[in-house]
């Protein structure tokens, strides 16, 4: 409607049956503007009624009025004798009544007449005095109320001309071009069902860049079911107005795979621009050159809905050199990289979901339809709400769903049933998007849906270069397809994606687990672990013991799962858990991770000559965690956290590639074997909270990261002070440390120095120059070394609760943060 939201709500009207009724004074206009008007109308598919009977007598038949009625717009056109017409009269009259009722649309046309002249009723317009002359049948009623209406029309905006203004033909043109954009933005204000889209269509247009001359194009992205087509449709109904044509191809990707489609999309793209029937391209180019001649002449707008190639863009939008300047082309994709070799990435629009009140307002007009939801599922509905997350499609389908249920527990049982069998329409408007994926990342998405939702992404690279796929890259085109999302470095996916993703791996085998390639249910796992006839060839597992533990498992033997390379168990702190007594490995795993792994040792037959990465935070390993001889010549990453019997690191004297060593808080643990200086890929050490170790080898060259808080040593060996890629050493509340080594030992550290606690620490020598951040809280400092003013990177220095400072060096500028 095009009413303010101050005018009076307007009563329902009947079902419209034209776009246009013409009102018109025949012996002036029928044979020239009008007919001309008539005809412009209807080629552009305009349904306009037209009476082109003679007036014979002065009462209107109930058709017509019924068509005025039945119009969206009224086209009044004032010419010379107009008002000389009772018939005209009382159609401008009921049309006026008809916008005040229904909120009409009227358009006053002053064709050949001054508007003053309308308005103020002058020269043939004078109605007053005449009824005397009997030239008027109408009461003084009828004549008052005529002369309202000639006043109010003449006031509303509308189109005129004159001998001065242009040619009868442009003006016609004018007129039509009026009446489609008030069409186009009639139908689009009418958004049916379509919640929060008004400031969507607003963006886009704005990407249109409408007033600008050249070929534009506009990428719209999302994943399966967020609303681009029903976006790009209602902004394509209501600019396509302001071209000479206009073409919306549909289903680009699916009309393209079948045989000879992609040059019948591009015979219909042509067609629908230049109004020819008769063009028919056969082959993937427009290659005549009267056809690529009349493209640049006529200024389009162009809708491609669904590309997933870019080989459909090569055909279908090619250079843009075939189309005229002014020419606007939308293309919607579920893959933004098809978008970016086509558009600019400025031009690219990522559509996002409802807001959570637009989604349950969504929501609650498919679960409800007119009725108000009663407090008895309120937060069933914030509930499903929550899972869907603002997917306008995924809400018109749950929510249509619900409608047949009666009851609340109706409710709940067909919520329950959803979460685990998705509806079809949803699985398929998903499955679309993996199914066009390679196979690389096919793995890749898996692996995410089954394993690493909610991770750090680059903990999620890391597993996934360790499972033998390229995730770089990988990631890189699943973003790029909606299938997953990055927030603040951590890997999203949506709930729905994640069940068709774990759905898809169960279809593998519905019957024996073992033979799927993952498995991230325990009861599943526990089949296979007790299933002794066939070998499972599972390459990847996650679970939580905890839900099998009470079966009694006591032996757990994953050694026949010959493919499995990935193993990870979340074993949680809990009473009365039952310990497994044995356990078997394969020797094909690459990773093994196992919180409070049980039992004292690796397997004696496990030979973990592959594994890259061994994660066991808070186990129970003692002394000794495989035999000596095991050559783990592939280990990068070993971590053994918090392992409260743990009285000697494992032996990984053999292990060149190590990179990562992870011993914080092994309380017993009392020596750092002198083989470490030579593990030269060696960058991260934890030895924090480490409280029995005294002391420490030379470090080996290439260490960054050196974290010695809270252990007993008395003394830093003069290689890490002289350590040139050390960028950060922790030694706060190594309250035995009395001393770092002499100046005589040139100090090369760069980065974080943190002595805070280090409460036996009275002095210290030169400091290195390349220190950014020193930390000398609660240390028992007298006076700051001269050399801190040579040390030009430093930003920041600590010095909270430092009882013992006298006073800083004179000369020097520095913050101090805390109370000295």
């Amino acid at each position: 409607m095009n009413s303010s939201s101050s005018s009076p709500p307007f009563a329902a009207p009947l079902q419209e049956k034209y776009d246009v009724f013409l009102s018109f004074r025949g012996e002036d206009t029928r044979d020239t503007f009008t007919s001309h008007l008539h005809a412009a109308l209807l080629r552009k598919k305009i349904d306009t009624y037209m009476d082109c009977r003679l007036e014979k007598g002065d009462d209107i038949e109930p058709a017509l009025l019924e068509a005025i009625k039945k119009s969206k717009i009224s086209v009044v056109i004032f010419s010379e004798n107009y008002a000389s017409s009772t018939w005209c009269l009382k159609e401008l009259e009921h049309i006026l009544g008809c916008k005040e009722r229904y909120g009409q649309i009227v358009i006053p046309i002053f064709y050949g007449i001054d508007p003053s002249h309308v308005r103020k009723q002058q020269g043939t317009y004078t109605l007053e005095g005449l009824q005397p002359k009997k030239r008027f049948k109408g009461s003084r009623d009828e004549v008052v109320n005529w002369r309202a209406a000639l006043e109010k029309a003449a006031n509303m905006s509308g189109c005129h001309h004159s001998s001065k203004t242009g040619t009868a033909a442009d003006f016609v043109e004018k007129v039509v071009q009026d009446i489609l954009t008030k069409l186009n933005r009639e139908s689009s204000s009418d958004l049916k069902g379509l919640v929060g889209i008004e400031r969507k269509i607003e963006k886009i247009e704005s990407l249109l860049c409408l007033s600008s001359p050249g070929v534009c194009c506009v990428g719209i992205w999302g994943m399966a079911g967020i609303g681009k087509t029903t976006l790009v449709d209602a902004v394509f109904h209501r600019q396509s107005s302001k071209f000479e044509a206009s073409c919306f191809l549909a289903n680009v990707r699916e009309k393209s795979e079948q045989t000879g489609g992609l040059n019948q999309l591009l015979n219909k793209l042509v067609c629908k621009i230049l109004k020819d029937k008769d063009i028919t391209i056969d082959t993937l180019s427009v290659g005549q050159t009267s056809i690529q001649a009349r493209l640049r002449r006529t200024k389009a707008l162009i809708v491609l809905d669904d590309v997933n190639a870019s080989s459909q863009l090569e055909v279908l939008v090619g250079d843009h050199d075939r189309f005229c300047q002014g020419s606007r082309i939308i293309i919607t994709a579920r893959d933004k990289g098809v978008l970016e070799e086509e558009v600019d990435n400025e031009k690219i629009y990522e559509v996002e979901g409802l807001s959570f009140n637009e989604a349950l307002q969504l929501f609650h007009s498919h679960a409800f339809k007119n009725k108000s939801p009663t407090t008895n599922y309120t937060e069933l509905s914030k509930e499903v709400v929550e899972y869907v997350k603002g997917i306008p499609l995924f809400l018109k389908v749950m929510g249509s769903s619900f409608f047949r249920c009666k009851s609340k527990q109706e409710w709940e049982d067909q919520w329950n049933k959803l979460k685990r069998f998705p509806s079809e329409e949803i699985t398929k408007a998903l499955r679309v998007s993996y199914d066009g994926l390679e196979e690389n990342e096919k793995e890749i998405f898996l692996d995410i849906a089954c394993f690493h939702k909610d991770e750090n992404i680059d903990n999620v690279k890391r597993m996934l270069r360790i499972r033998g796929f390229y995730g770089e890259v990988g990631i890189k085109v699943l973003i790029d397809r909606s299938l997953i999302s990055i927030w603040e470095g951590w890997i999203e996916m949506h709930d729905l994606l994640q069940e068709m993703g774990r759905a898809i791996v169960r279809e593998q085998c519905i019957e024996e687990p073992g033979k799927r390639s993952r498995l991230f249910i325990a009861e599943d796992v526990y089949h296979v672990l007790t299933n002794n006839q066939l070998p499972a060839t599972v390459q990847a597992i996650f679970f939580d013991w905890s839900k099998i533990e009470k079966l009694n498992l006591n032996h757990a033997n994953f050694e026949k799962m010959y493919r499995l390379r990935w193993l990870r168990v979340n074993y949680p702190l809990l009473k009365n858990i039952t310990l497994i007594d044995s356990l078997d490995l394969p020797n094909s795993l690459s990773y093994l991770e196992w919180e409070r792994y049980p039992l004292k040792s690796l397997p004696s037959k496990f030979s973990p000559e592959n594994l890259v990465e061994l994660h066991m935070p808070f186990s129970e390993v003692g002394a000794q965690l495989w035999n000596k001889d095991q050559n783990l010549i592939n280990l990068k990453v070993i971590s053994l956290r918090s392992s409260d019997h743990l009285t000697e690191v494992p032996n990984l004297s053999q292990s060149q590639k190590i990179e990562w060593i992870d011993l914080y808080d092994c309380n017993r643990l009392v020596e750092i074997p002198s083989y470490f200086k030579y593990l030269n890929k060696l960058t991260n050490l934890e030895l924090g909270r480490c409280r029995k170790l005294k002391t420490l080898p030379d470090m080996p060259c290439n260490v960054e990261f050196l974290d010695l808080s809270k252990t007993a040593i008395e003394e830093l060996p003069s290689s890490v002070w002289s350590h040139e890629k050390i960028s950060e050493l922790d030694i706060r509340y190594c309250r035995d440390l009395k001393s770092l080594p002499s100046s005589s030992c040139k100090p090369n550290m760069s980065g974080t120095f943190s002595l805070c606690g280090c409460k036996s620490l009275c002095e210290f020598p030169e400091l290195p120059r390349n220190t950014t951040v020193l930390d000398l809280s609660k240390t028992g400092i007298k006076e700051l070394p001269s050399s801190i003013k040579f040390v030009f990177g430093l930003t920041t220095i600590e010095l909270v609760a430092c009882k013992s400072l006298v006073s800083p060096n004179e000369h020097m500028e520095f913050e101090i943060f805390g109370e000295p």
